[in-house]
């Protein structure tokens, strides 16, 4: 009878838990979000096109270390982060510094403030190629 007892306890207790964490995971919001400004072909480069995005990191956040196809600048607009460059020592960046990162390079972006970073990202880009190998990394921000 104890036994069952306890079984009993174990399992509401479990299903319970499994709800509350379920609920907590769906409530969190997106770790980045970005939203392209502009892509337009580069005018006498054929196959080239510059992308502009608008990159919002969460609080805590990292992007996942990821490479692009074509040469990156990101210049930081609010907050601050930490960039790791393949080959560099990591850098804090704070509003109003930039990054240039050359095409292939593994890299990768954190937030590891409480604060929302927002970066404004340029891109020289290799047109009709994905902008983030996702090979590396599971971000789909930037499709």
């Amino acid at each position: 009878m104890k036994r069952n007892l306890m079984f009993g306890i174990v399992l509401t207790v479990g299903v319970i838990a499994g709800a509350t964490g379920a609920r907590l995971l769906a409530a969190q919001p997106d770790p980045f979000k970005a939203t392209d400004l502009l892509k337009t072909d580069v005018v006498g480069m054929e196959g080239i096109e510059v992308v502009v995005t608008l990159v919002e990191v969460a609080p805590r956040a990292t992007i996942g270390k990821h490479t692009h196809p074509g040469h990156e600048v990101a210049y930081v607009l609010e907050g601050s982060g930490v960039s790791e460059v393949e080959g560099e020592a990591p850098a804090v960046r704070k509003a109003g510094t930039v990054t240039y990162i050359p095409a292939k390079k593994v890299h990768e972006s954190k937030n590891e403030s409480n604060e929302p970073m927002k970066l404004l990202v340029f891109r020289i880009h290799p047109k009709g190629q994905p902008i983030i190998d996702s090979r590396l990394s599971p971000a789909s921000f930037m499709k």
